[in-house]
């Protein structure tokens, strides 16, 4: 079960993170799962805290980013489960999309990203290979370091 793999990781799921605007986290649509941009909102914190805020290479490391990458997995992880109930109904990982804070300079997009994937086919092997893609962006909501998003099949 997906759910005891991440406990033996020394993990627990969190309660789902509201949203942040006005929109919904998680929509169905047949056999397709789109979660909403997930950021590394701090486990349980009231009000919500950013863990990992800042720009990537200039405030945060690239280990510090590939961190704040897990978080926002583990919050989308939290996002599924409340919708599936569990996540062994996910039946494959489609798409992963990441969004990092970075000025122009920085390169290393999709190692920062890595932190996300390879959580992902850590927890769920080969149905968590994915597409993906690791974008920059020049500021990311409430200044946090990475956003990630998801398609999943169910």
């Amino acid at each position: 079960m997906i759910e005891e793999k991440i406990l033996s990781l020394g993990i627990e799921l969190p309660d789902a993170p509201q949203s942040a605007g006005s929109y919904i986290q998680v929509v169905t649509t047949g056999n397709l799962v789109f979660v909403s941009g997930q950021i590394p909102v701090d486990p349980g914190s009231i009000p919500m805290q950013v863990k990992f805020k800042g720009k990537v290479g200039k405030d945060l490391s690239l280990e510090q980013a590939q961190e704040a990458a897990q978080l926002c997995t583990i919050n989308a992880l939290a996002q599924l489960k409340s919708i599936l109930g569990s996540l062994d109904k996910i039946k494959k990982f489609v798409k992963v999309t990441g969004f990092i804070n970075c000025d122009g300079s920085f390169k290393n997009h999709p190692q920062v990203i890595n932190g996300a994937s390879d959580f992902i086919v850590q927890l769920f092997g080969e149905k968590g290979r994915h597409s993906r893609s690791a974008i920059g962006a020049s500021s990311l909501p409430l200044d946090s370091a990475v956003e990630i998003e998801f398609i999943v099949e169910i």
